[in-house]
């Protein structure tokens, strides 16, 4: 009897803790840290704070779970959603995503957890130029554009595409906030648009920043879910509403000087049957409310694929120029030149591309006071720097091909070493590497998709603003980047294959 009793005592405290680990499993939310306060960001301590990390822990608080941050890029978190969370995947988005109609088919939301606008934010001395959003409808006192960022694939980059603006305003994308709001403050941005959290976080913090007008455009923050978890999704919205009811939402938000008047009609919204409300914009707001087919998308495409050549086709000759002084310094240099040389080779061909363009453009400029150039100058720049690296070293083994008696045969019949270099040495060198050469050239078009960072819009950077608010095209969209890829290289692949042929060379001679 006693053994039958302690038997059934053990089953239950089996049930029992198989019912614990099972309450007590994670809740895996989406984020992208980098774009900073108030959403998440680090503190003094390196501890990851913010208004999104205390809802989050209350979500996971009320569904008897454990708060798991899951990171990454911002613009691709939905499809995070797309994995298991056992494959790195995550159960939910929350990260200010707003309320969007294309995203809402794919990823159904959750009611909303706060009320966000638009904010204009300017540096103080463009109070006099860009003295509201009608200001922007005009170009400035020089005759140019008006520059102005916004975060990619957000409504604030969707709201000032519609908008009828493309004379008077050149529109910067870029996937980080702070990033963005950075160049603003350094005055190397006219404005930027971001919703009022991220406006309000870093306008207090900065003695040089503004809002030019009222924000404007509401909209609404919600938390994504895969289509499947319906009870996963009830589960939340009875706890944002809990959190409404009970004050804990104010108190979090008070916290980050986040709450105002608008937060006032959050309860409405979460006990509204509803829910979600048209989201279509108004017509005053946008250009033209039909949305864009394949054609126009593709279109829109090969404009960006023009400046993936352009970058291509104005840095490699500078690469292959710089490419040839430093090689010429590692063959024929004395030690004093070989140094610098080699060091410079391996530290570009050592550290990544994207580190590269980041210290040419937003570094550069704060070493050296005037150093300002603009988004595509500087991408020329990064490009020509780092593959002149990898021209080096090519040139450099076409160098050491030519037989050292050709120099002394050159030198003997009395031209001086540059003359020798440039008569005899250099032009076959140049025939041994246009096969390694040509390659190099077809690298550099798949690589000026890292300029994206640095606020230029090329072909990878265009296909993903396409793709973020045009996902029924993503198939469609993705062969017609891949397509127009192709046609830029094969030429290059099959002009690559001709020289091979072409140019047969054994033990250093070339016939």
């Amino acid at each position: 009897m006693k053994r039958q009793w302690l038997l059934v005592n053990l089953l239950v405290l089996v049930v029992d803790t198989t019912g614990l680990a099972q309450e007590k499993k994670e809740l895996r939310w989406g984020t992208d840290p980098i774009g900073g306060g108030p959403y998440v960001y680090r503190d003094d301590h390196g501890n990851f704070v913010g208004f999104e990390v205390e809802l989050a822990d209350y979500l996971a608080q009320e569904l008897g779970r454990t708060s798991r941050m899951v990171t990454g890029d911002w613009d691709k978190l939905p499809e995070l959603l797309d994995k298991a969370p056992g494959e790195n995947g995550i159960d939910i988005v929350l990260n200010g995503y707003e309320l969007r109609a294309d995203l809402q088919k794919q990823y159904p939301a959750t009611r909303p957890y706060y009320i966000y606008r638009l904010a204009l934010i300017i540096h103080k001395d463009q109070a006099a130029t860009i003295t509201g959003w009608g200001a922007l409808q005009r170009l400035k006192p020089d005759g140019t554009k008006h520059t102005v960022g916004v975060l990619g694939g957000s409504v604030a980059h969707e709201y000032m595409k519609s908008r009828t603006l493309a004379d008077t305003i050149d529109l910067k994308i870029n996937p980080d906030v702070a990033t963005v709001i950075g160049l603003v403050e350094q005055k190397r941005l006219d404005a930027t648009v971001q919703d009022t959290p991220a406006a309000r976080f870093y306008v207090k913090r900065s003695n040089s920043l503004m809002l030019a007008d009222e924000p404007r455009k509401s909209g609404f923050y919600v938390i994504l879910t895969r289509p499947g978890d319906h009870e996963l999704r009830e589960q939340l919205n009875r706890a944002i509403t809990k959190a409404i009811r009970s004050g804990v939402l104010k108190t979090i938000y008070e916290k980050y000087g986040l709450w105002n008047e608008d937060q006032e009609r959050l309860l409405y919204w979460a006990e509204h049957t509803d829910w979600p409300p048209p989201l279509e914009a108004s017509a005053e707001e946008t250009v033209d409310e039909s949305a864009p087919d394949m054609k126009q998308l593709v279109v829109e495409l090969l404009a960006a694929a023009g400046m993936t050549v352009f970058l291509s086709l104005t840095s490699f000759p500078l690469a292959m120029i710089l490419g040839m002084i430093v090689a010429l310094g590692r063959v024929y240099g004395a030690w004093y030149i070989r140094f610098p040389c080699s060091f410079y080779v391996e530290f570009l061909r050592g550290t990544p591309l994207l580190l590269q363009l980041y210290f040419v453009y937003y570094l550069l400029p704060k070493l050296i006071p005037g150093f300002d150039l603009t988004p595509v100058q500087a991408g020329i720049l990064g490009l020509a720097i780092n593959y002149s690296a990898y021209e080096a070293e090519n040139y450099r083994a076409g160098l050491l091909a030519i037989p050292r008696g050709q120099m002394e045969a050159a030198l003997a019949l009395g031209m001086s070493p540059l003359t020798a270099l440039r008569v005899v040495i250099i032009p076959q060198a140049i025939r041994i590497v246009i096969p390694p050469v040509t390659n190099d050239f077809i690298a550099l078009f798949k690589d000026t998709s890292v300029c994206s960072v640095i606020l230029i819009t090329e072909l990878t950077r265009k296909y993903n603003e396409l793709y973020n608010f045009n996902r029924e095209y993503i198939l469609e969209l993705a062969f017609v980047t891949a397509g127009l890829y192709l046609l830029m290289s094969y030429p290059l692949a099959l002009l690559a294959q001709f020289f091979e042929k072409r140019l047969r060379y054994s033990g250093g001679e070339v016939r």
